[in-house]
C-alpha cells in the first residue's frame, strides 16, 4: 500500500527522533536499526525506504538532533541578545550534563564519530562550525575578529570535552563533575576577558 507524503513524513520524523534519542544514549555503535525502527513504530524495512545506510541515518538523526537544540537555544534567547558568558554559562551546566539523550549531540557522539563515515563527520563539522559562529556572534565587537573566531572554536571544543568527561565522573562523584565543568567555564571565561584587553 502506498504511503501518502504527509505520512512518510512523519515516518521520517520518527525514524531521525528515535534515532538521534538513542545514538545519544547508547552511541552510533551501541544501536542497530531494527531497534530504532521498533523505537519510531514502523518496520525495518520502512527505515530502509528513507534511508539506504545506519550509516546516512546517523548522519542525518545527528544534525536532526543539533537543529532541535538550537532551535531550543534560540528560544531561550528570544528577544534578548544572550552574552558569550549567557551562552557558556548555559552550555556548561550540571542542568545540560545531565540532559544526555535530549542534550549537544556533538558532546554525546564526539568520542566516536572520527570512526565513523564521512556523512557523519560532516553532520559533526557543519554543526561545530554553527555553534563556533553562534558564540562568535556573541563577543563584544572591541575584541578583533580573529581573536573572536579562535575563542569561539576553543571554547565549542572546550565545552564538548568538559561535558564528555562531566558525564563520564557524574555516575560515581558528582562533585568531580561539577568542579569540571565550573573548572572549564571558568577558564574560558579567563580567556574572554584577555582577549577584551588584547582588544
Amino acid at each position: 500500500m502506498r504511503v501518502s507524503k504527509e505520512k512518510a513524513s512523519a515516518n521520517r520524523d520518527a525514524l531521525l527522533k528515535a534515532a538521534s534519542r538513542l545514538f545519544r544514549q547508547r552511541g552510533i555503535e551501541g544501536v542497530g536499526v531494527a531497534e530504532i525502527a521498533k523505537e519510531a513504530g514502523l518496520t525495518h524495512g520502512a527505515l530502509y525506504a528513507h534511508f539506504s545506510s545506519k550509516d546516512e541515518l546517523a548522519a542525518a538523526a545527528f544534525s536532526y538532533g543539533f537543529a532541535r537544540n538550537m532551535a531550543d537555544t534560540r528560544a531561550w534567547a528570544g528577544d534578548r541578545n544572550p552574552s558569550f558568558q549567557d551562552y557558556m554559562g548555559g552550555l556548561l551546566s550540571p542542568f545540560m550534563r545531565d540532559k544526555l539523550e535530549t542534550g549537544c549531540p556533538m558532546a554525546a557522539s564526539a568520542s566516536e564519530i572520527g570512526r565513523q563515515d564521512c556523512g557523519v563527520s560532516a553532520s559533526f563539522t557543519d554543526a561545530f562550525q554553527e555553534m563556533a559562529a553562534m558564540l562568535e556572534g556573541s563577543i563584544e565587537t572591541i575584541i578583533p575578529a580573529a581573536e573572536k573566531r579562535k575563542l569561539a572554536i576553543a571554547a565549542v571544543a572546550a565545552e564538548i570535552g568538559a561535558m564528555a568527561v562531566s558525564r563520564a565522573i557524574a555516575k560515581t562523584d558528582v562533585a568531580l563533575a561539577d568542579e569540571v565543568l565550573q573548572a572549564v567555564l571558568e577558564t574560558v571565561a579567563a580567556a574572554y576577558r584577555g582577549s577584551r584587553r588584547i582588544g
